[in-house]
């Protein structure tokens, strides 16, 4: 009897590995980041890009059980305009990137901060955090779900304070991605 239950521990853990190795959805996450802290005519000589957004949702996916690709596993180099720090990516090139990683989803979008003018009474400045998304299936090249968040932030320096805009606007996206893809049937159950 003690083999028995062994031997069927054995087989329901193998069968639960197996399971998460082959039903893991795997997504390649493509966000342009502009944290602009200079004043709107000077803007392109002072972006700063942090990756925030990308981060952020990137580990909320992870804790969702979702496997995260960087695009530098499958290319060495993703060429960006200089003075807009854009990702010049088609859905076509983004597509041929997720297929060569094998990845089931790409997530494609923008991220962009800008400050405002001084809190009343105080030093501090108001951050304002944009992002723009949209999920295509790769299998199928079928845009999934398109999406939106905004969020501010005030601090005394526009570079954190706009990271904290940007935290909180990701967070809000990566709740509608997921939900779109628990939808979509991608996340394991």
């Amino acid at each position: 009897m003690k083999k028995l239950f062994i031997f069927l521990f054995a087989v329901s853990l193998s069968i639960n590995l197996f399971a998460e190795q082959n039903f893991s959805k795997k997504i390649i996450i493509f966000i342009s980041e502009q944290n602009i802290e200079g004043p709107q005519r000077a803007w392109w000589a002072s972006e700063i890009d942090l990756s925030t957004t990308e981060a952020i949702i990137a580990k909320k996916l992870i804790d969702e059980s979702f496997v995260i690709i960087q695009p530098q596993q499958v290319f060495n180099k993703i060429k960006q305009k200089a003075a807009f720090r854009i990702v010049q990516l088609s859905d076509e090139s983004s597509l041929e990137i997720a297929n060569a990683a094998k990845a089931d989803y790409i997530l494609l979008g923008k991220a962009i901060v800008t400050a405002g003018s001084n809190v009343l009474n105080s030093n501090m400045r108001s951050c304002f955090a944009n992002i723009t998304a949209k999920l295509i299936r790769a299998k199928d090249k079928q845009i999934i779900g398109y999406f939106d968040a905004d969020a501010v932030s005030a601090h005394l320096d526009i570079v954190t304070g706009g990271k904290e805009a940007l935290t909180k606007a990701a967070e809000i996206l990566s709740q509608k991605i997921l939900e779109a893809l628990k939808k979509e049937g991608g996340r394991q159950e």
